[in-house]
């Protein structure tokens, strides 16, 4: 079986955020980058758990952006990937960044497609549905669970109030959210390991960004806290009746 995981890089969550050319764009200049949560904890670490069930099993990793992702593909490899594949452009726009992926699926001939139902700086979680249509493919979102029995899958995914279960026959596109796996963390032999493993660069097949970037901003900043003494009940009342305006 051959799975194709997507990876994907964000800032560190724990990176302050600002923007540069008329906040059209992000600052990286203090930005530390790291793979996408979603992608590596829940898509990445399920599909080496396929492969840890059935040796047979190869995993490629694809990503979308400029060699500077060098660094966090060479990380999801020393994770357990077997290759990776970098298409050399960088962009914001969902379509054509699942264009990009399509493509290689298509030149790969996978069983699988994996990716985290999200990045964590963008949230758009738009993108493993655009690529199952490009590929004509099944796709599930918000999987929790994904069992293997041959070539049928056995997918629990996440709805409002509940869980839903679907059955789906190999090739299939999932999207892949909190439960699907736990979290790794690579070992040495699995970082000396990644220095070899082939990381293959492709230049980008030609489309059409749907979307640009008009502005961003940063959210408001948070008013500064109240304390009300717990005997007086009534300044509290009145606080959240005509300042907060919750009640």
């Amino acid at each position: 079986m051959k799975i194709l995981v997507c990876i994907s890089k964000t800032p560190d969550t724990t990176a302050k955020i600002a923007f540069t050319d008329n906040n059209t764009k992000f600052d990286t200049g203090s930005v530390q980058w790291i793979i996408n949560p979603n992608d590596e904890y829940y898509a990445l670490v399920r599909a080496i758990e396929l492969k840890e069930a059935d040796a047979s099993t190869v995993i490629h990793l694809v990503t979308v952006g400029a060699p500077d992702a060098d660094a966090i593909i060479r990380k999801a490899l020393a994770l357990g990937g077997d290759e990776a594949i970098r298409v050399n452009t960088e962009s914001q726009d969902s379509f054509t960044i699942a264009s990009q992926i399509a493509e290689v699926a298509k030149q790969g001939s996978y069983d699988l497609v994996f990716l985290g139902k999200e990045t964590i700086d963008y949230n758009g979680s738009c993108v493993g549905g655009m690529v199952a249509e490009l590929l004509d493919l099944p796709y599930i979102s918000l999987a929790t669970k994904f069992e293997l029995n041959g070539t049928t899958a056995t997918v629990t995914r996440e709805i409002e109030g509940g869980e839903e279960i679907c059955e789906v026959s190999l090739p299939v596109v999932v999207s892949c959210n909190k439960g699907m796996a736990e979290q790794r963390i690579p070992n040495m032999r699995g970082i000396m390991a990644a220095r070899t493993k082939p990381l293959k660069v492709v230049e980008p097949v030609a489309t059409e960004a749907l979307t640009s970037i008009a502005e961003f901003s940063l959210p408001p900043a948070k008013a500064g806290v109240k304390l009300v003494d717990a005997d007086n009940v009534a300044e509290l009342v009145r606080l959240l009746r005509e300042e907060a305006k919750v009640i």
